[in-house]
């Protein structure tokens, strides 16, 4: 099973930096997991194609599709939860 986590910020976000030492955090623990930042600046097409309009925006995605969304800030604990569902 594949699973992979995009992070869709942009450099203005203040909240984005918010999250950023979550999701390293995060990334230390979850070696297994892909971690994808995604530049909505850089790459609209693919923030258009996730229907992202605000930021942070997480997607968690496994080998069937989209398991989890987060608009905002989100805390470990969520993103955790939602990792070892799309892990299981």
């Amino acid at each position: 099973m594949t699973v992979t986590l995009k992070d869709f910020y942009a450099d203005w976000c203040g909240p984005c930096k918010t999250q950023d030492p979550i999701l390293e955090d995060l990334e230390e623990d979850w070696t297994d997991v892909e971690f994808e930042k995604i530049n909505v600046d850089e790459e609209q097409d693919v923030a258009n194609e996730y229907q992202v309009r605000s930021l942070p925006t997480l997607i968690i995605e496994n080998d069937d599709g989209i398991v989890e969304r987060f608009v905002g800030v989100t805390q470990a604990d969520d993103i955790d939860d939602a990792l070892q569902q799309a892990s299981a």
